[in-house]
């Protein structure tokens, strides 16, 4: 027996909220407190809810959504990105959730919509683009933060952006990182419909219904040509970005923006230029591991440390 797709509550989800009725699945991401960014738990629980979906062959539509009215999804959570500073190589595994998510919803062989309720940053533009169409209230903002904020570089954004607003205006919104209103992403053909937010769900309702009322069969193969350029894209790189990022988690601008985030100032952008342009160490802080102590022997000490931290004592003049 193939498997069959189950009752929403049968799944347990605690991240996202999951419906299904007249013909349409919703998902919710649940997460109003943090801006509806993306956890590893979230995004677990979204590729599931997006492969039942796809299985449930009284779902003709998904709608993509968030929680609250402030944001519909602000891409990665940078609380949980702090403990990749620690383990860089726990990334990989965040990333293959993002990626296993954006390829469930990509390949989920009916129609999706984007219900865009608030803000749209980064990996929740990645998940705007994902879907078919998308549907904003007036008063929403879009925008990518990587190169500003040093955490996540886009991936997704990078591939598909100057597919949908060509290759001047992605660069524009990828290297810039400045807010664009709704109505400016409906003018490039980022979005579809911008409306009154009070008409949001009316508008989203109205798209479903047309949807619905096409044939499922012809719709899937019609998706699957149109996804060519993007899957294109996606799979020459998404690979090499995943390798990539993971590299970079523990880097030290990751570190700084992570940081900037933390404590609500500023990124010191010129701190970091001016330690490229003196030749200090910017890989390590205070220098590669490759120090030892005369005195205890510990091993893999900061080349910049005067003192050992596990015995205490002078490292130089020893």
């Amino acid at each position: 027996m193939y498997p069959r797709a189950r009752p929403p509550q049968a799944l347990g989800f605690e991240r996202i909220l999951y419906e299904k009725q007249d013909g349409a699945a919703r998902v919710t991401i649940n997460r109003p407190e943090v801006l509806n960014a993306l956890d590893f738990r979230t995004l677990t629980e979204m590729g599931a809810a997006f492969q039942d979906a796809s299985w449930d062959d009284a779902v003709g539509v998904l709608v993509l959504t968030g929680a609250g009215e402030r944001a519909f999804c602000t891409g990665a959570d940078l609380r949980e990105q702090e403990q990749f500073l620690r383990r860089p190589r726990d990334y990989w595994k965040w990333m293959g959730a993002f990626i296993e998510a954006q390829e469930r919803l990509r390949n989920i062989g009916k129609p999706t919509v984007a219900r865009l309720n608030g803000m749209v940053v980064g990996g929740g533009n990645e998940f705007n683009m994902a879907c078919d169409l998308a549907v904003a209230a007036e008063d929403v903002v879009l925008r990518h933060v990587g190169t500003a904020r040093g955490s996540v570089p886009a991936a997704g954004a990078t591939q598909w952006l100057p597919l949908i607003v060509g290759d001047r205006r992605a660069r524009e919104i990828l290297l810039l990182c400045e807010e664009f209103t709704a109505q400016q992403a409906l003018d490039w053909g980022w979005i579809n419909r911008v409306v009154p937010r009070a008409d949001l769900d009316a508008a989203v309702a109205r798209l479903v219904d047309t949807l619905l009322h096409k044939l499922p069969e012809v719709t899937r193969y019609t998706r699957q040509h149109l996804n060519f350029w993007r899957d294109l894209s996606w799979h020459l790189t998404v690979g090499h970005a995943r390798d990539w990022l993971t590299l970079h988690a523990g880097s030290p601008e990751t570190q700084e923006g992570l940081e900037a985030f933390v404590e609500k100032r500023p990124v010191d952008y010129e701190g970091l230029r001016r330690r490229l342009a003196a030749d200090e160490p910017t890989e390590q802080h205070w220098g590669p591991p490759v120090g030892r102590c005369p005195h205890c022997g510990a091993a893999h000490l900061p080349e910049g440390f005067t003192y050992c931290g596990q015995c205490g004592r002078a490292l130089k003049g020893a």
